[in-house]
């Protein structure tokens, strides 16, 4: 008798509406090397199509522009744009940015060993076609479970930003004050000018910002940090 040999062994690969475990899934997505962006949202697999720029790559750029210029001048706090993070057993996002206090000054994430966020970043910013997109139902209620403190949805077809803040195990949402300013709740300084964000009308955008930087609340948390 003869035995016939085992078929090639091959890593199968992921597809939207997969239903994985989060090792299952890292463990394919590494095998496609070709693919730029897939999430696993509550135990589901979510492949992100082909990105069009005025719905997202245009706003994408301005997020990064107001929270790269926090982060540059607020030491101790890290910015990144599309990180993989480790929330859960069942949830591996890559949110389009992310803010981070650093570990060493008493943030809560922390790098794994082959460099990826592991933990809940304490901002989260998502850049969404419309309210009804994943990003304010599946992913919203991970983040929220897992203790994302602050979580920004950027709905661009609706032309709407909603700006959230974790209170008692649940998510409150933040409102403009008479200036039409939002100010974070974990962030000192990190004001945000909304009306004219989303008319894509980065000066003022910078300049509110910059007057948060300038605050005695900025300069205290810049403080605190340090003495961590």
């Amino acid at each position: 008798m003869v035995k016939a040999p085992l078929p090639h062994l091959t890593i199968p690969p992921l597809a939207n509406g997969d239903k994985l475990t989060r090792y299952e899934f890292e463990r394919r997505y590494n095998a496609m090397p070709h693919l730029k962006k897939a999430e696993l949202i509550e135990g589901i697999v979510y492949m992100a199509a082909a990105l069009r720029f005025k719905s997202h790559g245009e706003p994408h750029g301005q997020i990064i522009t107001w929270l790269g210029t926090y982060a540059a001048m607020t030491p101790n706090i890290s910015m990144g744009d599309n990180p993989t993070v480790r929330l859960d057993l069942d949830n591996e996002p890559q949110p389009d940015v992310v803010l981070l206090i650093n570990p060493e000054s008493g943030g809560q994430t922390q790098l794994s060993d082959d460099d990826y966020i592991e933990g809940a970043p304490e901002l989260i910013v998502e850049i969404a076609a419309s309210s009804v997109a994943i990003d304010l139902h599946a992913k919203k209620q991970a983040y929220r479970r897992n203790g994302v403190k602050e979580y920004i949805v950027w709905q661009v077809l609706d032309r709407k930003l909603s700006w959230f803040y974790l209170k008692e195990g649940e998510y409150l949402e933040l409102s403009a004050d008479n200036d039409g300013i939002m100010r974070s709740q974990v962030f000192p300084g990190l004001w945000l000018a909304v009306a004219e964000l989303l008319a894509g009308n980065m000066p003022p955008v910078l300049t509110v910002l910059q007057a948060g930087l300038q605050s005695p609340e900025h300069r205290a948390f810049v403080q605190k940090l340090a003495n961590e």
